[in-house]
């Protein structure tokens, strides 16, 4: 299981939200089958979404981060939830790229020009939907655009993800700073002067898991947390306050793809019944399918008529 770790500095500047994430990147490369320049995004934006997923209030809310280009990889999804649920999936899994000028995989490139758009839902009327235009198609630089631009919110974010030469993931992990209302300046300051030097999170976690050796999350992302901060000024050194779960779940069912055949209308769905004689659906998040028989057509067909 992949786990994130809360904290805020002593003068209550400024949150942290850092997570490792290895475990459930590593799933959803085997359930997608992905080229390591796809588990490199989709493993980003899992992370990044996981995280932000924590920050919502209610257990019920769920939150949806959608990363669509013009690129190969055309799009990537994930949503998650304040329980530490998260799921998602790249429309194109099987995308091939040389690697960018700074040797390497190059995710921007997979997803081209585009917009980023995250969505919130928090059981009210409406959801909160806020979109941009995707800023280098890195994940963490579009992220932390969205804040700014869509929710007037400073903050920093660091995504990584690292595959061996077999495609597998190594490492993955990331890391949200936002500032809280009345932040100290020196804060500011003494951030922007860590994040200058600050290595590759996909790094540290590599680091910090080998040196734990058979230590679970906690204390991998305890000693990331002191490696991180440890050189800030004592007034602005971060204190954890408690671990979260991050998990890869897919709460698919038959019910759910039923719904999703009873919109395609009567017309359609009595076709299906007439020439196939079945309907085989695949869930895009988790690949597991759903086979629906004749009779189980003509029960969905029969509660489309009544509606």
């Amino acid at each position: 299981m992949s786990k994130a770790y809360t904290g805020i500095d002593k003068s209550g500047s400024f949150r942290v939200y850092l997570a490792v994430t290895t475990d459930m990147a590593e799933t959803a490369r085997k359930i997608h089958d992905t080229t390591p320049v796809v588990t490199a995004g989709l493993g980003r934006v899992l992370t990044g979404a996981g995280l932000m997923g924590l920050m919502l209030k209610n257990d019920s809310d769920k939150l949806t981060v959608i990363f669509k280009g013009d690129g190969p990889v055309k799009q990537i999804l994930a949503t998650s939830s304040a329980d530490g649920n998260v799921k998602g999936y790249a429309a194109n899994p099987y995308v091939e790229l040389p690697l960018n000028q700074a040797g390497k995989l190059d995710v921007g490139g997979s997803l081209g020009i585009g917009e980023l758009t995250v969505i919130k839902d928090m059981g009210l009327k409406e959801p909160y939907v806020g979109t941009i235009a995707l800023v280098d198609g890195e994940i963490a630089d579009d992220l932390t655009a969205y804040y700014y631009i869509s929710e007037q919110q400073n903050t920093a974010i660091s995504l990584g993800v690292k595959v061996d030469v077999y495609g597998c993931v190594m490492a993955a992990g990331g890391m949200i700073i936002q500032m809280l209302p009345d932040a100290d300046e020196g804060a500011v300051d003494a951030l922007e002067a860590m994040l200058t030097d600050l290595e590759p999170i996909s790094t540290l976690v590599e680091e910090e898991t080998a040196a734990a050796g058979d230590g679970n999350e906690e204390i991998i992302l305890r000693s990331m947390m002191k490696r991180i901060f440890g050189s800030m000024p004592e007034e602005y050194r971060v204190e954890g306050l408690e671990y979260r779960d991050l998990r890869w779940q897919c709460d698919c069912s038959e019910e759910r793809l039923e719904k999703v055949l009873m919109t395609i209308g009567e017309k359609d769905l009595s076709q299906i019944i007439e020439e196939d004689g079945q309907a085989e659906m695949v869930c895009q998040f988790c690949r597991k399918k759903y086979l629906f028989d004749k009779e189980h057509l003509e029960r969905i067909l029969a509660r489309v008529r009544e509606i």
